[in-house]
């Protein structure tokens, strides 16, 4: 199990990670990109400028890991472990990833892509978007309580049919919110 470790320049698309425990590791310009991260658990792991598109995360644990300035284009969470699930992003690209019906509540995503990620029937209390754009995000089903989009750009869902109490929106940004009524807004 390797503990207290730092891993910087890894090409792991050459030889996937072993499988094991990682617990406060740091990973820095690494390259996992395709690579089957499956079973894996990461612990209190920092992720900064690593490339991880595509990879495979069936049944892996993220228990309190940071990815900041990390491109993680495709990924599918609903595959990992759910179980003590906390993760922080920062800076991070993440299009056309997925958190299909997963509970992110309390999640930081902070100056991040996320174009057409999946949040439907996610459960997104507390999190807050902090200067993210949005494009194309899917929110269906999705429980946003008090999800913050207040300086969060591009979002458009429809409000019926997601539970948006005491969620926070900015005056300049609402359009997003009501677009399904195809109105003009000045």
């Amino acid at each position: 199990m390797p503990l207290d470790q730092s891993f910087r320049h890894v090409d792991f698309t050459k030889g996937n990670l072993e499988t094991g425990e990682y617990e406060n590791c740091i990973f820095i310009e690494c390259n996992f990109s395709a690579a089957d991260l499956s079973e894996i658990r990461f612990v209190e792991c920092h992720f900064n400028h690593c490339d991880l598109s595509n990879v495979k995360i069936e049944k892996t644990s993220f228990q309190e890991i940071k990815f900041e300035n990390c491109k993680m284009i495709g990924l599918r969470f609903e595959d990992c472990n759910s179980f003590l699930l906390e993760i922080d992003f920062q800076y991070c690209v993440l299009h056309f990833s997925s958190f299909y019906k997963l509970n992110l509540k309390h999640f930081l995503f902070k100056n991040c892509e996320l174009q057409e990620v999946d949040f439907a029937e996610a459960i997104l209390t507390g999190v807050a978007f902090n200067y993210c754009q949005l494009q194309n995000a899917i929110f269906d089903r999705s429980i946003l309580q008090k999800t913050d989009f207040r300086t969060a750009l591009y979002y458009s869902f429809d409000p019926e049919k997601n539970d948006i109490r005491k969620a926070k929106f900015s005056k300049e940004s609402i359009g997003g919110l009501l677009g399904k009524y195809d109105i003009e807004l000045e």
